[in-house]
């Protein structure tokens, strides 16, 4: 539990960065999806450990992204496997992170970003002589519409969920267990619910949304969650490039799980924005999110339904998660408690930078 996190103690901690984080990095890496946030802190921190990376760019400006943080820009997209191929060659290690990370849209372009994507990038590094291939993953391929409770990776992946991110998800990742064969090691790394400094998405999205007053908590947002700072999941990354078993996956969090509210709160509160108080019963945004969906599947409406499946699963779903794995077999522990995350957060590291 966060405890005395939402008061003014939270800006009394040490500052952290690469404090505790030990792991060794590989001399050559190739990297999808460096641009965005979990790949911007793990380019950090691979150039900084003196790995030389390669890291796709689709566009001008994710290449000029990437180059910023110390990596070559290799242009390409997930689509072209002969451009990956020949940016993966000469490298140890390979870090997929590119997918295409919606809660809404057309199913094709979730196949075409997170199945198609996948085997592409497997194919690419296989033909280019790539020793270790790491996946991130994500606990929604387990995530169907029934809570979970100290799951572990024993928990059966949902290639059949009715959210079509968890359902790819779920398909990209047998893709990978299955790619190991002789020397081509595939190993998948599953973070939940990923924070801290670089997000530009999900806590800019709900600060901005309590701030138009659009924002609710759902059932009082009492469901408990697991959580991952985004440096424990590069620790995650590079630990399981060294260590993790091919064809292994394996769940990394931060310590303990966390009510929903409370961690929500104390993010917002990082922003200078005050939580709202308001909330709606499960029964009700479940009808919203249904009806929803429905609207925006068949009627020629815009943007996305105010509530989607997935979305109130997170909001409303247990779900904790048991990293034991990777505790005993990759040696993990996080480098970053969630009051030190936080901290960060609140002295300025604010997650729109």
């Amino acid at each position: 539990m966060l405890g005395s996190l939402t008061d003014g103690s939270i800006g009394s901690l040490p500052p952290h960065k690469y404090a505790r984080q030990v792991t060794s990095t590989p001399r050559t890496a190739f990297v999808t999806g460096g641009s965005g946030f979990i790949g911007a802190a793990l380019i950090e921190r691979l150039v900084a450990g003196g790995c030389e990376v390669t890291a796709l760019a689709r566009s001008d400006a994710s290449g000029a992204a990437v180059e910023a943080l110390g990596a070559r820009p290799a242009r390409g997209d997930l689509s072209d496997v002969g451009a990956m191929t020949e940016a993966a060659k000469g490298c140890e290690a390979a870090f997929h992170l590119a997918a295409h990370v919606e809660q809404w849209g057309d199913y094709a372009d979730f196949v075409a970003g997170n199945v198609d994507g996948t085997r592409n990038a497997l194919d690419a590094c296989r033909a280019a002589g790539v020793r270790r291939f790491v996946h991130c993953g994500t606990e929604a391929a387990i995530l169907a519409g029934e809570p979970v409770v100290n799951g572990d990776e024993t928990v059966p992946l949902r290639p059949d969920s009715p959210a079509p991110y968890s359902a790819t998800k779920a398909r990209a990742e047998q893709l990978v267990r299955d790619a190991s064969t002789g020397e081509f090691e595939a190993v998948v790394l599953r973070p939940r619910f990923v924070w801290g400094p670089g997000d530009t998405t999900l806590l800019p999205s709900i600060a901005e949304a309590t701030r138009q007053g659009k924002f609710a908590w759902i059932a009082g947002g009492a469901n408990h969650t697991s959580t991952t700072h985004v440096d424990n999941v590069v620790e995650g990354l590079l630990l399981a490039a060294e260590k993790g078993r091919p064809g292994e996956a394996y769940f990394v969090l931060d310590d303990g799980d966390v009510e929903f509210r409370e961690f929500i709160s104390a993010l917002l509160r990082t922003q200078d924005v005050e939580p709202p108080s308001r909330s709606i019963p499960a029964p009700v945004a479940a009808l919203i999110a249904r009806g929803g969906e429905l609207a925006w599947r068949f009627l020629p409406l815009k943007g996305e339904p105010p509530l989607t499946r997935f979305a109130l699963w997170v909001a409303s779903q247990e779900c904790t998660l048991d990293d034991s794995k990777a505790r005993a077999e990759l040696g993990y522990e996080p480098v970053i408690s969630r009051e030190e995350g936080l901290a960060g957060l609140k002295r300025g590291e604010r997650a729109a930078a």
